[in-house]
């Protein structure tokens, strides 16, 4: 057989009617119509961030009013000048992060990892200029009670964080965990400078810097187990949607 014999029979096959039963054609409509429904679009990106900083900044005030305004009372003008805009920049620029990970395609400024070592070396930086007092009185039991305070409060930042983007699509789970564990994690430390008294700077510099960390750290674990689940079970997550 030559390869013009083989083209004549590929052509003949392509030409020659292709019948689908029309039952057969009427249940694939009818399944796909099922499983379409009508979805609201996002909001704008900038919609998201404003929504992200205000629940940062709203829960880190609810705590601090709740458990007390010790921490900004004692500190001076200046010192509340450095700290609170540097915190307010920190958590712009960790929200836009979090929406950019969840708008597939997004410009992104920051990679995460990037974004945790600017957060972690700029409070680091001006916590070590800022605080003075070396002394380390209750390092231990102050320490993990701020840390564990300042966890606290990421928790219901980064839930509540989550539904405001709830509509967007994450491409990569872990850095979108990590970007969200950030953001929590700054609105707790924002909670402790305007609640905790202690000046002491390993205090500041060791406990209160950590609540970012491992909040990060939190938020890629569970995201990472999430996205496991969700692909060792895709049926499962087919039906939810």
């Amino acid at each position: 057989m030559k390869d013009k014999d083989m083209d004549d029979i590929l052509k003949e096959a392509a030409r020659a009617p292709q019948t689908v039963a029309p039952g057969l054609l009427d249940r694939v409509t009818a399944s796909i119509g099922t499983s379409l429904h009508p979805v609201s679009p996002m909001p704008p990106s900038w919609a998201m961030k404003v929504g992200l900083i205000a629940i940062s900044v709203a829960i880190a005030i609810a705590g601090a009013d709740r458990a007390g305004f010790f921490g900004v009372l004692n500190l001076n003008f200046f010192e509340r000048m450095i700290i609170f805009p540097a915190m307010a920049i920190l958590i712009y620029l960790a929200a836009s992060a979090w929406v950019g990970e969840n708008i597939p395609g997004s410009k992104r400024w920051l990679a995460p990892s990037a974004l945790l070592g600017i957060t972690l070396l700029g409070m680091l930086a001006i916590f070590g200029v800022l605080f003075r007092n070396y002394h380390t009185y209750r390092f231990l039991s102050a320490g993990l009670t701020c840390l564990g305070i300042g966890l606290i409060h990421a928790i219901p930042t980064a839930f509540l964080g989550r539904l405001i983007l709830r509509r967007g699509y994450i491409v990569n789970s872990v850095a979108a965990g990590l970007v969200g564990g950030t953001l929590a994690g700054l609105a707790g430390v924002t909670m402790l400078e305007l609640h905790c008294p202690n000046f002491q700077a390993m205090h500041i510099l060791v406990w209160h810097t950590a609540v970012v960390p491992v909040s990060a750290a939190a938020g890629a674990f569970f995201a990472w187990i999430l996205a496991g689940r969700s692909a060792s079970h895709p049926s499962t997550l087919a039906s939810s949607n």
